[in-house]
């Protein structure tokens, strides 16, 4: 039987590179022209990163007590991505979407509140870490079942193009939602109907605990998008330029109607499956290649990317940092001392019906 590290080896062929935590250690390669979009990426990469650390900590100490999954070291895939959606269009999440929902603006305040389970949380303190909404903000909802908001992106797809105001569904998931049945099954329905939707596919090798070495015989995912005849292009998901990159080229021609697109982004999470370790204590092998991919980190090769080009400085860097850290700051102390939902709102706001009005 072959060995975890030669399936690992051999598994990632297709994916070249980009499976190495080797490389892509240098700054990227980005365009003067994109400085002020990227410098706003940076900044609100900055925000999910220090959001996240915050979060991460309270969970240590015991103070945020629902389940929490990180997304610390894969912010660029939301925040590229995000930098594409305009109002209109309908985001779809799953459970490690802290990320998707301050990318596209939610408030710090809304996530750290909803968190600690307050009245002033994004799901009035009844849906936690997992179960965020922010439709102001685009974000219709995010839901731990695996692959389960999948389908509701593609029907929210079909919504638009019947509407005909050029909006389009983003459909974010990990590489495991790619073993759901429902997950072809929408393919399949988007690729017929020519479904305005974008399936942006977070690969970071991870199913829980499971790499996909173990799981499938490739771990590349745009294998699935062919069988289902739909384009589809790969980046570093480490990489905001080329992120925005593949999701500017794709977003255009979802709107110029030629249906669904598909986005495999590879990236990495720093911290466990779920909490606040980064689940050495697991029996999962990532002490070696969690230290190389922490130099493949997305906030600090932009930075120096950006700085190469004299589009910034280490006193602005290091002010972006501090006022990321003043705002969270400050929301987690008001969402401290906000108040926690009623009692009755156990059932009025979770069913419907004669069940809501039971006291």
């Amino acid at each position: 039987m072959a060995s975890v590290d030669s399936l690992i080896q051999r598994n990632a062929a297709s994916l070249g590179m980009l499976a190495s935590a080797d490389h892509f250690h240098e700054p990227l390669a980005i365009d003067a022209e994109d400085t002020e979009a990227l410098l706003a990426g940076l900044q609100r990469m900055i925000l999910i990163r220090v959001v996240e650390e915050k979060i991460g900590d309270m969970v240590s100490q015991g103070v945020v007590k629902c389940p929490c999954h990180l997304a610390i070291g894969q912010e660029a895939p939301a925040v590229g991505v995000a930098s594409y959606v305009r109002q209109g269009d309908r985001v779809f999440g799953a459970h490690r979407s802290h990320s998707h929902f301050l990318a596209l603006g939610g408030s710090p305040h809304g996530l750290l509140a909803e968190v600690q389970g307050k009245d002033t949380g994004v799901s009035r303190g009844m849906g936690g870490s997992m179960h965020l909404i922010d439709i102001p903000n685009g974000l219709y909802g995010t839901v731990p079942i695996v692959g389960a908001t999948i389908p509701i992106a593609v029907g929210a797809g079909l919504a638009a193009k019947m509407d005909g105001n050029g909006a389009m569904a983003v459909s974010f998931f990990g590489d495991g939602a790619t073993e759901e049945g429902v997950f072809h099954e929408s393919m399949n329905l988007a690729a017929l109907m020519k479904i305005p939707v974008l399936f942006v596919c977070e690969n970071n090798f991870f199913s829980s605990h499971l790499h996909i070495a173990l799981r499938q015989p490739d771990a590349s995912v745009c294998r699935y998008a062919e069988a289902h005849r739909i384009e589809w292009a790969r980046a570093d998901g480490n990489d905001l330029a080329a992120v925005r990159a593949v999701t500017r080229e794709a977003v255009a021609a979802i709107r110029a109607g030629d249906g669904p697109r598909f986005l495999e982004l590879v990236t990495y999470r720093w911290r466990g499956h779920v909490g606040h370790r980064e689940d050495e204590d697991v029996g999962v092998k990532r002490k070696d290649d969690l230290a190389a991919w922490k130099l493949r980190d997305p906030i600090s090769r932009l930075a120096v990317s950006l700085e190469e080009i004299n589009a910034l400085n280490r006193q602005q860097l290091k002010q972006f940092w501090t006022e990321a850290h003043v705002v969270v700051e400050e929301a987690w102390s008001t969402a401290t001392h906000d108040g926690y939902p009623p009692a009755k709102a156990l059932l009025s706001r979770v069913y419907s019906g004669t069940m809501a009005n039971k006291h």
